[in-house]
């Protein structure tokens, strides 16, 4: 990863872009690929960019959701505290104390999600607070303060977290090994996927790299409430396959168990063999397996517990052999994600190369069954 390429990862970590609201942090992928690729939205906000190869090859597709987990304000109170409603899937014992970012019509509000402490209440809880017990505190004292500081009800909020980087020693086996790069910040599930795939369009067409098939990237909205950008971006690109890219869950934090996380950050690419919505095209699975191997790229095979936009793409029109991969991470849907930088670019070097493999013979091959191919 040079060092333009790890500014773009910043700038997206960093820019604000909750489910719903994800347009400041669509400006990112634009701006980098500006003059590069032929882009378009759909009408719920997906940005798509795309790179021709070979024409009369198939359509590839590469989504990367870009929103995060974030909230919506439900209330504003008389005492100025406000209540708030979550925009994906957040885990309660990691939220109270942490600062947010309220994206109002005027600008950004710093608060703190905040609940009354144990010595002010008459009785101490004797559990986790639900979402429900918490509120988001910007310093107001009135409903009136808040409103006069410019927050309405359904502002988004997002965490207050700044993307940086640290180096250290890599030990493998109890030896020296170089040194890894870890990157630390918001929202890396899932601004690492919408980097991968804008990434490749950037190398493809920079590089003038000649592959056979047209190559589309997507910077999906909505994936965290029900995948709704994969829907309408499957609709409009009309893919013959789809490799979505998403983060994975990694099982080397303590607590953590193999059997329900089998992927680790730093071991390479993961490669998803189940979810909950979705089994993959087997053939596309071994397929992604033997371009790893082929080319010295570590990879993982995992299941996750969680869907991606690739359970929505693969049952779209009369189906699409799809597939989700992506490096593994520490610590997601919190205010500050771990991504080691090595997974990021092997994973960048299998979808170039997986990229380069997938013609319109090995395509259609993924669907037929003794010859007998799609009667589209």
């Amino acid at each position: 990863m040079d060092e333009g390429s790890l500014r773009f990862l910043e700038e997206l970590s960093n820019a604000p872009g909750p489910s719903g609201y994800e347009r400041e942090a669509m400006k990112v992928i634009k701006r980098r690929l500006d003059g590069l690729a032929d882009m378009c939205t759909d009408r719920l906000g997906s940005l798509i960019y795309s790179h021709n190869g070979t024409e009369g090859g198939p359509v590839v597709l590469f989504p990367g959701h870009i929103d995060e987990i974030g909230f919506s304000i439900g209330s504003i109170g008389p005492d100025g505290f406000m209540s708030f409603n979550p925009l994906g899937y957040w885990w309660e014992q990691s939220l109270i104390g942490q600062k947010v970012k309220v994206l109002t019509k005027e600008g950004e509000l710093r608060g703190v999600i905040a609940t009354a402490f144990p010595f002010a209440r008459e009785s101490k809880p004797d559990k986790p607070l639900p979402l429900g017990g918490m509120c988001i505190d910007i310093g107001a004292s009135s409903r009136e303060e808040a409103e006069a500081m410019g927050v309405r009800v359904g502002d988004a909020a997002v965490p207050d977290s700044q993307f940086f980087t640290v180096t250290r020693p890599r030990v493998r086996d109890g030896e020296p090994d170089g040194e890894r790069t870890v990157a630390f910040g918001k929202a890396l599930d899932n601004r690492i996927g919408a980097f991968l795939s804008a990434e490749l369009v950037r190398h493809m067409a920079e590089g003038g790299v000649k592959h056979p098939n047209t190559i589309v990237g997507a910077a999906t909205v909505q994936e965290e409430i029900a995948a709704q950008g994969a829907m309408t971006v499957s609709r409009m690109v009309r893919p013959d396959v789809a490799i979505a890219l998403d983060v994975d869950i990694s099982g080397d934090v303590p607590g953590s168990s193999a059997k329900v996380a089998p992927t680790r950050m730093g071991e390479g690419v993961s490669i998803t063999t189940w979810d909950p919505r979705m089994v993959p095209n087997q053939a596309l699975k071994e397929l992604c397996i033997d371009i790893c191997e082929r080319n010295d790229i570590p990879y993982q095979l995992s299941h996750a517990r969680a869907t991606t936009d690739a359970a929505v793409i693969h049952s779209s029109r009369f189906g699409v052999p799809s597939i989700a991969v992506g490096p593994s991470i520490r610590h997601m849907h919190s205010h500050v994600a771990v991504a080691d930088l090595q997974d990021i670019d092997d994973t960048l070097r299998f979808l170039i190369e997986l990229s380069m493999a997938l013609d319109r013979d090995t395509v259609d091959s993924l669907t037929s069954i003794d010859g007998l191919r799609c009667g589209r």
